[in-house]
């Protein structure tokens, strides 16, 4: 295990990197990864692993991906369109809606 350390070490030419090794090897011998929750357990599993990090944080942080936040737009379209009596306005709000509805088609494809 030392060497493969090593060599992530000389790989990872990173300026803290002795900081960061010698404070993980202080941890380990202090226990601190000692029966950790989880430990022996395989890891949840993961739609998409190339993304897992973004998707948590996004996630974790209230983010939505794009063809949602243009439906929650396209929903307010719809209760101004039953709110709204002017015609010329009722007018308007179809085709926005109607371009809202393109836009959300295009958003979900581009997520996949």
């Amino acid at each position: 295990m030392a060497q493969e350390t090593r060599k992530l070490e000389t790989a990872m030419d990173h300026p803290l990197i002795d900081l960061i090794t010698a404070r993980i090897r202080a941890a380990e011998a202090e226990g601190a990864f000692d029966n950790l929750p989880g430990a022996g357990k395989p890891l949840p599993p993961c739609d998409d692993p190339e993304n897992a990090l973004i998707n948590r944080l996004m996630k974790e942080n209230g983010a939505a991906p794009e063809f949602v936040s243009l439906s929650r737009e396209l929903a307010r379209l719809r209760e101004e369109l039953r709110a709204e009596d002017d015609r010329t306005k009722r007018r308007e709000i179809m085709k926005e809606m109607s371009m809202m509805e393109a836009r959300i088609d295009i958003a979900r494809k581009a997520a996949r």
